[in-house]
């Protein structure tokens, strides 16, 4: 039976000895309470309703599957149980402000909740997940009387939110959507139009759905600049802020697809239904940010749950299972065979997770951190600091991680052999779980053009410059560091690079801007290698420390060492390929004309 188990002692390492949680927490106003007692007792709640109650839904909601009858969507067995038991914990308010009904607790608290969550059963996380961005939007764009009608339903967990932007001719490309607003006489809307792949779009957990959808107003302008953002909620609350008459929306269908089959992906119908404008007419895209940023931090994540679930139980099945010897000679002679652990192939796949799992836990607690100093800093100029660093570490994020979630994933079934072609271990639904995540919330290739783009070369590389310096100054103070030689001589040479590889691009895009294209994807898996470079160097540098100061936890700090010189012998040379493949320019790409494609 595939199980998970929350890494608390990895978790508390990246906080607490890497990140320095309790001086963050101070520094922040109005987070002073969120104390390294606090935290742990919360995490250690956390892992404890993750474990014991979602874990062992998450076959259960792939087996069953959502069923869908005449509008009405049936989730799997358990999962409204275990969404009561949720919502009774208090734990949808944990990162929303008091006057909401939240506890006021830091968004980065809610993510690492999050991680636990979804590594345990990533379908049923979806359901209060999306509330979630929907929550930063209401609070950020709402009015007063919104926040208090919708706002607090949805801290409470007693109402769920999505987000509807797709339409069947449009993914990405938002500025062709074609549901219409039009303005009734009593200042709302009417919203007319279909949204397909609204993930937790129709359930049977809450009492109502609380739908943030994209429309476009009468005589708007053309493309991106004449979209608004609405409010259109599942039941119209009545006088006293319930669960009223129905509103004109619907659930035509849910999709059949390839994973997740515990959460409904679903067509929702809007017929004339009335909905209630969020912030300016023609900003809605603008509004949507907020939304959209808290979405890809949430898929990142998603990146990290697969690699996660499948290291754990990858791990365990190695331990146990016999094949063959050691080429150096038996490992277990009692034994009809060695466990396959001691074969350096299974080693590295589960190296490779271990990195990236630990590597990428690093990633997204430094990112959370920065979205609790851009809303809760105590000057403007530390707040744009850290919003300008998390602009440019989201995608890479979001991207990075969900790429390697898919490979971790794939790692994890290949560890099992047959065993983990079939249902039985649950390798190849964690595999399927995970290849959506590349996708949706922009796919990989989109989050791509959005870093190397907009996000460097449209800043004439400025927001580069001001992490590859935070890199620069991390690698000056371990200069004559014998110790660290082996993590900041590679780190300093490819931040570097990195800064070199980007003006060339910069030149080329000048003369044809293809090449931006050309090199997205690519640039930022570059980026991303660097990056979890840069957090295993960190993650060594304590590791070090603790064991020349003499520690009780010896081989906790001994194998994080060894796992960081695993990432920089034979992750990190992956950079090398992925330099060569950003300068290989756009003419082999684009020269073939689109008629000459044959198969």
């Amino acid at each position: 039976m595939a199980e998970y188990k929350a890494p608390l002692r990895d978790m508390q390492f990246v906080l607490n000895e890497v990140l320095s949680l309790e001086e963050h927490y101070q520094n922040l106003p109005g987070c002073e309470e969120a104390t390294p007692d606090m935290v742990s007792a919360i995490l250690e709640e956390g892992a404890k309703f993750a474990e014991r109650v979602l874990s062992p839904l998450n076959q259960v909601g792939d087996q069953q599957g959502c069923q869908f009858n005449d509008g009405q969507v049936k989730t799997p067995e358990g999962f409204r149980e275990a969404y009561e038991a949720f919502v009774e914990g208090g734990w949808p308010s944990l990162a929303h402000h008091p006057e909401w009904g939240g506890q006021g607790l830091p968004e980065s608290l809610g993510i690492v909740l999050n991680e636990m969550v979804g590594s345990a059963n990533w379908a049923w996380s979806m359901y209060p997940g999306l509330s979630h961005g929907a929550m930063n939007t209401l609070e950020a764009h709402g009015t007063t009387e919104q926040k208090q009608t919708y706002l607090t339903k949805l801290v409470s967990g007693e109402w769920t939110g999505t987000m509807c932007l797709t339409e069947a001719h449009c993914g990405t490309d938002l500025g062709m959507l074609r549901t219409k607003a039009e303005p009734r006489e009593d200042g709302s809307y009417s919203i007319t139009g279909t949204k397909i792949f609204i993930s937790a779009g129709e359930h049977d957990l809450a009492d109502n759905i609380v739908h943030i959808v994209l429309a476009r107003l009468p005589g708007a302008p053309e493309g991106t600049k004449g979209i608004s953002l609405f409010i259109v909620p599942k039941f119209l609350p009545d006088a006293d802020g319930n669960v009223g008459e129905r509103n004109g929306v619907s659930c035509g269908s849910i999709e059949h697809k390839m994973g997740i089959h515990g959460n409904a992906t679903c067509v929702m119908n809007f017929d004339a239904a009335q909905g209630f404008l969020i912030g300016p007419p023609n900003r809605g895209l603008n509004c949507m940010f907020v939304f959209m940023n808290t979405a890809r931090i949430g898929t990142a994540l998603q990146g990290l749950a697969h690699t996660e679930w499948g290291f754990q139980n990858s791990l365990t099945y190695a331990r146990d299972r016999l094949q063959m010897r050691a080429l150096s000679g038996p490992k277990a002679p009692e034994k009809s065979a060695d466990p396959i652990i001691v074969h350096p192939a299974v080693r590295n796949m589960l190296l490779t997770q271990k990195a990236f799992a630990e590597g990428g836990r690093a990633l997204i607690y430094f990112a959370a951190q920065q979205v609790d100093r851009a809303k809760l800093a105590a000057t403007d100029e530390e707040k744009q600091e850290a919003e300008d660093l998390l602009s440019l570490l989201t995608p890479i994020a979001k991207a990075f991680l969900t790429e390697i979630g898919v490979e971790c994933a794939s790692h994890g079934l290949q560890v099992f052999g047959g065993h983990g072609y079939i249902a039985e271990w649950g390798m190849e639904q964690n595999l399927r779980d995970a290849r959506i995540s590349t996708i949706y919330e922009g796919t990989t290739q989109v989050q791509a053009l959005d870093l190397l783009g907009r996000k460097v070369l449209m800043t004439q590389g400025e927001l580069l410059k001001r992490f590859t310096k935070k890199i620069h100054k991390f690698c000056q103070t371990h200069e004559g560091n014998a110790k660290m030689d082996p993590y900041i001589k590679p780190l300093a040479k490819l931040n570097k690079e990195w800064g070199d590889l980007t003006l060339q691009i910069g030149m080329k895009a000048m003369k044809d801007r293809e090449e931006v294209g050309a090199a997205a994807v690519e640039y930022l898996m570059y980026s991303g290698y660097i990056t979890l470079a840069w957090l295993w160097a960190r993650q060594a540098e304590v590791a070090l420390a603790k064991l020349e100061a003499g520690t009780t936890e010896a081989d906790f700090y001994e194998a994080k060492l060894k796992t960081a010189n695993f990432y920089f012998a034979r992750i990190l040379p992956r950079t090398r390929s992925l330099s060569e493949l950003v300068l290989a320019g756009a003419d082999n790409l684009m020269s073939l004309d689109s008629e000459h494609f044959s198969f």
